[in-house]
């Protein structure tokens, strides 16, 4: 295997593995609603419910969106920008929420390093790579 081969087939595999946090949890999140979250309570209120399941959705379809990058990994630099972007714009109100309101859960903490830390990165290594790999015909 050619040193670019195996490149593409690391970003591959870091990139599947990343998907895991958004299908999990934001499948469970749409299952189970708000209830699971620490201080929340078994009963929260009805429009906090609908509202947290709806952002669960989105955040489920990203998931989906990145797995879908994976195949082709070094032709799917647009879609892979975009959904970065949302994904850093998530963490960047997550940011917001945590200067305004406090340090949320461990979680919560951990979903902010892969907001503004590891999504930005592989951001950068998707694009570097899709750029040598073309480049290599």
């Amino acid at each position: 295997m050619t040193g670019l081969a195996a490149e593409r087939r690391l970003l591959q595999l870091i990139v599947a593995l990343a998907c895991i946090v958004p299908l999990m949890t934001g499948g469970m999140s749409v299952i189970e609603g708000p209830g699971w979250l620490h201080g929340v309570g078994p009963h929260p209120p009805t429009d906090l419910d609908s509202h947290f399941r709806y952002v669960s959705g989105i955040f489920l379809a990203l998931g989906l969106a990145f797995a879908s990058c994976v195949p082709r990994i070094e032709i799917s630099g647009p879609r892979f920008r975009l959904l970065s972007f949302m994904v850093m714009t998530g963490g960047l109100a997550r940011a917001w929420s945590l200067v305004e309101v406090g340090a949320p859960s461990r979680g919560h903490l951990l979903g902010l390093c892969m907001e503004l830390g590891v999504v930005p990165l592989l951001m950068l290594w998707q694009a570097r790579f899709a750029r040598r790999y073309a480049a290599a015909g």
